[in-house]
């Protein structure tokens, strides 16, 4: 197995960040070409990694979702941080922390709008970390 960690620099937006470009070299590089598992795991509690189409529109539509599932006001308990941030705790119930993308011949196995992106609807963190292992087949 071999793995890598990234350094994701978020700022202070909220929303979608591309990881594809990083995860397809290290899976064609971990890979030799070969066959096996990426997975992408983000070690936070207010952060997910989700496979969407970006740049078209489904971006702001998941963002805006989200903010109408979990809405970003002081109902929730957990209450630290900038206004709503209890709601960013709850996301993993919705975007988990970690995926499993297929790696075929050194490429990752993705549909042609696909893009492997870390969810991060906390503001607080300009950084986040992004840990990506592959498994050979």
């Amino acid at each position: 197995m071999r793995s890598l960690e990234l350094e994701v620099r978020t700022g202070s937006d909220r929303g979608f960040t591309d990881l594809t470009p990083a995860c397809a070299r290290f899976a064609a590089d971990a890979s030799g070409g070969g066959d096996g598992l990426l997975n992408v795991f983000a070690p936070h509690a207010t952060a997910g990694i989700v496979v969407i189409e970006l740049n078209a529109g489904s971006d702001e539509d998941a963002m805006l979702a989200l903010d109408r599932l979990l809405p970003r006001d002081d109902r929730w308990r957990h209450r630290h941080g900038s206004p709503g941030h209890g709601a960013d705790h709850v996301l993993p119930l919705l975007a988990q922390p970690s995926l499993t993308v297929p790696v075929v011949s050194g490429r990752l196995a993705l549909g042609a709008w696909q893009s492997i992106t870390l969810l991060d609807p906390n503001e607080d963190n300009a950084s986040r970390r992004v840990r990506l292992s592959f498994i050979a087949g």
